[in-house]
């Protein structure tokens, strides 16, 4: 059993992970489905009884069962990556990054206790502050709005939505990109500066 854990929790190479989803899209365009995280948002309003109050959720939920249970495979298995598989090992970042980073006033965590790199503490610090909340309220929002308008999230777009070879999913992703890039190198530096 050490064995198994050992092989599982050491680092692999990330074409493992692309060979994984490729497979996993073959068999959801196969089977007829798709694949995306918030439209487990509707499913859940779905069974909770929204589609009696507004027509978007009345549908038949049990057809997307799956796609509930992947999202709980998920959290199922990030807690268990996290208490039984976590390396003792800091995330191994780019020195390049490491030192722009440190130009925005983010450390580089060093040890299991600092957050392996995973979650720098000066993000999260300072979090109840008066600033703070009003920034994640209207970040949620955005995300919640921006989902429904776009029609998917990242992942329904950049994953299931390119695979059916859909031009506005690449739309959205390179949507996507521009956004990521402009919150990590200007909105973000500004952000940390408050």
């Amino acid at each position: 059993m050490e064995f198994i854990v050992e092989f599982i929790s050491q680092p692999w190479h990330w074409a493992v992970s692309g060979a994984m989803i490729v497979f996993v899209m073959f068999l959801l365009l196969w089977f007829g489905g798709e694949f995306g995280v918030s439209s487990n948002l509707r499913t859940m309003c779905a069974i909770g009884g929204a589609g009696k109050k507004h027509e978007f959720f009345n549908y038949n939920w049990k057809n997307q069962i799956w796609n509930l249970v992947f999202i709980g495979g998920a959290v199922i298995g990030g807690i268990i990556a996290t208490t039984f598989l976590a390396s003792p090992e800091p995330v191994k970042i780019a020195a390049s990054t490491q030192v722009y980073l440190a130009s925005v006033g983010i450390s580089t965590p060093q040890t299991l206790a600092e957050g392996t790199g995973f979650a720098p503490k000066e993000i999260f610090e300072n979090i109840g502050t008066l600033p703070n909340l009003i920034i994640l309220l209207l970040g949620g929002f955005l995300i919640g709005f921006g989902t429904r308008w776009a029609g998917g999230c990242t992942s329904g777009h950049a994953i299931s939505g390119l695979a059916n070879l859909q031009a506005p999913s690449l739309v959205a992703v390179i949507g996507f990109f521009i956004g990521g890039l402009l919150m990590a190198w200007v909105i973000m530096p500004q952000l940390l500066s408050l």
